[in-house]
C-alpha cells in the first residue's frame, strides 16, 4: 500500500513547442533524464500572442509535463537549452490533489 503522498510535492510543468519532432526530443530527453515521469504532447495548437511588438500566430504542440517540484531548476534548464525558441513557455502548475498511487509512481520515476 502506498503512503499517504503530499500532493504540494508535484507539478504540471506546460511547455510548447514549434513542431511534433522538437517535442518528441525534449519529451523523450526530459523522461531519460528522470526529470518527468511522463509527458503528454498534444499536437495542433494554434497560438496567438503579441512577440516583439508584431501579432503572431503559430501552430504549436503543448507538452504537459508531470514531476515533481524539486527536480524544476534542473527541469528548466534542460528545456532552456534543448529549446528552439529565444523566450520559451515554461510554467509550472503546482497540483492540489491526485491518486495516491500516481504521485508515488511519479516520485519513483523522477529519482
Amino acid at each position: 500500500m502506498v503512503q499517504d503522498i503530499n500532493p504540494e510535492n508535484y507539478h504540471i510543468v506546460l511547455n510548447t513547442c514549434p513542431d511534433m519532432g522538437v517535442a518528441k526530443n525534449l519529451a523523450t530527453l526530459l523522461v531519460k533524464n528522470r526529470m518527468a515521469a511522463c509527458i503528454n504532447i498534444i499536437p495542433g495548437l494554434t497560438s496567438i500572442y503579441e512577440w516583439k511588438g508584431k501579432l503572431e500566430t503559430g501552430t504549436e504542440c503543448l507538452l504537459v509535463i508531470k514531476s515533481v517540484k524539486n527536480s524544476y531548476p534542473e527541469l528548466e534548464k534542460m528545456i532552456r537549452e534543448n529549446h528552439p525558441y529565444e523566450l520559451p513557455e515554461i510554467i509550472s502548475v503546482s497540483v492540489s490533489g491526485g491518486l495516491n498511487e500516481y504521485l508515488g509512481w511519479i516520485s519513483q520515476q523522477c529519482e
